[in-house]
């Protein structure tokens, strides 16, 4: 059984060095044996921003409003994955609001995470899952660690995979973009290569989830 990957390319605007870093990381992973799915927030549909507290989590009962279809289709995706390699520049010293977007629709209570009643803990639901993280920005590294204190691997690594049971095993900071030149831009490009062809020559360790299209009746609180 081939290790299963998705890829999330987390920026609205199509064509950019992101996508060439996300297309030569999936291209190596697929050809090291994985089965790859990629999600383009340049292409596919933004999820549009939470109205109701019923759209930051998955249906409890029948009774329950149904998940909208670009976000129940991106949930399944989740699920099946095993590796999840997330791309995105850096905008404002954090991720671009269609990434963000993404996570509040998609990384929903009672399918990411659960409450657990009468505690601060949350249940992480996507625990046996690695992570990856490369994030492309102008600013220097030490202006990102000491200025912006790390704000987007935090956001993502931490406050996201961390609290749903994800474990990163690497972030990948690319700086600086705007006054790279074409030869490093061409190493960075083989470097997701070579990350690409690691991660898709792991061993798969479990069989593909059900849908998630049927409520989790299990399912406690809303974020």
């Amino acid at each position: 059984m081939n290790t299963r990957i998705l890829v999330i390319i987390g920026t609205p605007l199509p064509d950019t060095y992101n996508h060439a870093l996300a297309h030569a990381y999936a291209t190596a992973a697929t050809g090291a044996g994985a089965d790859v799915r990629v999600i383009d927030l340049a292409t596919d549909p933004i999820p549009d921003h939470p109205r109701s507290r019923d759209q930051l989590r998955a249906p409890r009962s029948e009774a329950d409003r149904a998940l909208d279809p670009d976000v129940a289709r991106y949930l399944d995706d989740v699920r099946w994955a095993e590796h999840i390699a997330v791309f995105h520049p850096q905008w404002w010293g954090t991720a671009p609001a269609a990434l963000k977007a993404f996570i509040d629709r998609v990384f929903l209570s009672g399918a990411a995470f659960r409450y657990r009643e009468g505690s601060a803990i949350s249940e992480r639901l996507l625990t046996g899952r690695t992570g990856r993280m490369v994030m492309t920005m102008d600013s220097p590294r030490w202006w990102n660690r000491l200025v912006y204190r790390g704000a987007a691997e935090a956001a993502l690594t931490r406050a996201t995979f961390r609290y749903c049971g994800v474990r990163t095993l690497g972030i990948t900071r690319l700086s600086p973009i705007r006054l790279g030149d074409e030869r490093r831009r061409r190493d960075w490009i083989d470097q997701l290569a070579r990350l690409g062809a690691r991660d898709g020559a792991r061993p798969a360790r479990t069989a593909p989830p059900a849908s998630t299209s049927t409520p989790d009746t299990a399912a406690v609180g809303a974020r």
